[in-house]
């Protein structure tokens, strides 16, 4: 837990309420993948749903995300492409890289995988029955599967059996995969007969008198509304990310020239509604973090050194778990070392990762990088050593990946934290039960009030053990699992 920096809204009781403008089952506050899911698992369970939305339309941060939902298990991508996974090593891997695994929902989600893909696939959302060998942030076209995490990386190898898991929606382009699935559930919302209010802002959550979530307050137009809730109401109003003070004081680590990657509702104001009631807050130091610096693949082959020009992460890591350690090298201080075998320019110039120069000898750059005198020299040249014996004794590169930097002339690209760029979003929330239940400090549930998405505390706890994916994959399942229970309620 972390202690909160921003005062969250009154909690409204009954009496505050002089007329209810709605009366309906479920009310889900935010459309965006969790939202929806949400609204549509209430619709299954035969519950009536009332949808707000403080935007215009729907898609929140889902409809600008690249499109990669984290599912394994066996889907039906893996099995046409030739990949052999269960839900057994997808736990394993999963619960190796979380902070903090609650393993029931672990479990849950790695042994619903397979059913969740194809319930997204009958709401719309379409995956090719394709695979991009290459590693990259995104694939560059419509090509589904692809390795999107740490599966690879030592010692998750040795725990885990590694599978590729990211499933990108199928769009041809490395951006624009998140808007399509939103459209999919957005029409799949719409067919399933939600009421759907835009332009509203949430404002206060109401309890009765026992502490029961029954219902909110929001406002629309300059006016003020009440909307009853006879089951319950789920939070999905994304993170915090936008929210300057939480920023400054909860997310203190991260660079301060943040390119945020968030829509202004996450503005962590469905978090402070769940506070409002009693909710705990989870993780909020916690967040994803990135600078990539592949592909070209070649890059990977290079070695990153810290201030002391000693290296500090196996550099085939996923670009999120990198930067995490970045973070946390003396000054943020980091290079990417190469050789003229290795060469090549990082693919996103807005993360303005800069050449530093190019060298004749591996002494000129680390005299050049104001590196102490023999760290560097000592560092590549144990590197080198090892690496034409194809080992890594210290950070255990995979061998695809592993390369004696030994051909001149060097060069060296500056990834140090108030030099290079870095993106990210937050992604602390409200502890939730396994059916996305809000809990109190104490592990005890908060009547009538369920979390999903963004605002939730789950499976994506850090940058170091992040997968692309993971954020769609349990938006939607924990959305849905939401909006089910929730729907399955008897009324107050």
């Amino acid at each position: 837990m972390s202690a909160l920096s921003q005062n969250p809204p009154a909690l409204l009781t009954e009496s505050d309420v002089a007329h209810w403008d709605h009366d309906t089952d479920v009310i889900v506050v935010g459309f965006g993948s969790a939202g929806a899911s949400a609204a549509l698992g209430a619709r299954e369970s035969g519950a009536r749903v009332l949808m707000l939305e403080r935007a215009s339309g729907p898609g929140g941060t889902s409809g600008i995300a690249g499109g990669h939902f984290y599912l394994g298990g066996g889907t039906p991508v893996q099995e046409a492409c030739g990949f052999e996974d269960s839900a057994a090593e997808m736990y394993k891997y999963l619960e190796a890289l979380t902070p903090d695994p609650d393993p029931e929902k672990l479990r849950l989600y790695c042994e619903g995988s397979v059913a969740h893909f194809h319930w997204l696939e009958a709401q719309g959302v379409p995956f090719d029955r394709s695979y991009y060998p290459g590693k990259a942030a995104m694939q560059p076209g419509r090509d589904c599967l692809i390795w999107s995490g740490n599966e690879k990386v030592w010692p998750f190898r040795e725990i885990a059996k590694p599978a590729p898991r990211g499933h990108k929606v199928a769009f041809d382009g490395p951006d624009g995969g998140g808007a399509l699935a939103m459209q999919h559930l957005a029409r799949a919302v719409e067919n399933a007969g939600v009421e759907c209010v835009f332009d509203a802002r949430a404002a206060n959550l109401v309890a009765d008198t026992n502490g029961r979530v029954i219902g909110l307050r929001y406002t629309r137009d300059g006016q003020t509304k009440h909307a009853r809730a006879g089951s319950a109401v789920v939070l999905a109003a994304g993170g915090y990310i936008m929210n300057e003070q939480m920023f400054e004081q909860e997310l203190a680590w991260m660079p301060r020239d943040l390119i945020k990657h968030g829509t202004a509702g996450d503005d962590g104001a469905g978090l402070l509604l769940g506070i409002s009631a009693g909710g705990a807050p989870m993780g909020l130091h916690q967040a994803f973090l990135t600078s990539p610096v592949y592909p070209p693949e070649s890059m990977i082959k290079g070695i990153m050194v810290n201030a002391r020009g000693e290296r500090f992460v196996a550099e085939d890591s996923y670009h999120g778990r990198s930067a995490g350690m970045l973070t946390e090298q003396p000054d943020g201080i980091a290079y990417l070392v190469l050789d003229s075998a290795t060469f090549g320019y990082p693919p996103y110039e807005f993360f303005e990762q800069a050449l530093v120069d190019g060298y004749e000898t591996v002494e000129a750059m680390e005299s050049g990088l104001g590196l102490p005198h023999g760290s560097l020299v000592k560092t590549l040249a144990d590197y080198n050593a090892a690496a034409a014996r194809g080992e890594d004794p210290g950070f255990h590169k995979y061998a695809d990946w592993l390369q004696a930097l030994d051909q001149p002339p060097y060069a060296a690209f500056d990834l140090s934290v108030g030099r290079a760029k870095f993106a990210g979003f937050s992604l602390g929330g409200l502890s939730t039960s396994a059916d996305a239940e809000v809990r109190r400090g104490d592990g005890s549930a908060v009547p009538g009030l369920y979390a999903a998405g963004a605002c939730a505390w789950n499976i994506a706890q850090d940058t170091r053990g992040y997968s692309s994916g993971t954020c769609l994959g349990e938006a939607t399942f924990f959305g849905r699992r939401a909006g089910r229970h929730a729907g399955s309620k008897p009324q107050a």
